[in-house]
């Protein structure tokens, strides 16, 4: 994945459109477009290679609309910069972590302390409970 080049194309390729925010503001909410909505086509987008791509339809399938892209908005500031950069923050974070491919766990085996451990453990256990058990006197 190359990331640089990643979040050229989602910078350049997303169309804001910007509209009346909801919530506290005042008549400044009544009149300033602060709220900002973001869309990305999955066409558009450079830097991830075919694997990379089906994962991200894969894991944000919910979120990817029937023109094939993605929308995101903001309008938790006052300011309409402040939203579009932080609306672009998480598109960015968003197809990144969606497109990193995940480990391969490697397999292991616990060792021979651990299993000891283990025994010892269930040994302690088990006297326990025959310690608990009800013998009649004889």
């Amino acid at each position: 994945m190359n990331t640089v080049l990643l979040k050229q194309s989602i910078r350049s390729a997303a169309t804001a459109s910007f509209s009346r925010s909801g919530g506290p503001g005042g008549q400044n909410v009544n009149k300033v477009n602060t709220k900002v909505t973001l869309r990305l086509r999955l066409a558009d987008i450079d830097g991830l290679s075919e694997a990379e791509m089906a994962r991200v339809r894969e894991l944000l399938a919910n979120r990817i609309s029937s023109e094939d892209a993605i929308v995101i908005s903001s309008d938790e500031e006052r300011s309409q910069r402040t939203n579009l950069d932080r609306a672009c923050f998480r598109l960015e974070s968003l197809i990144t972590a969606a497109a990193r491919l995940p480990k391969r766990r490697r397999p292991t085996k616990p060792s021979q302390a651990a299993r000891e451990k283990r025994l010892k453990s269930k040994n302690l256990h088990s006297r326990k409970k025959a310690l608990r058990r009800f013998s009649p006197a004889e």
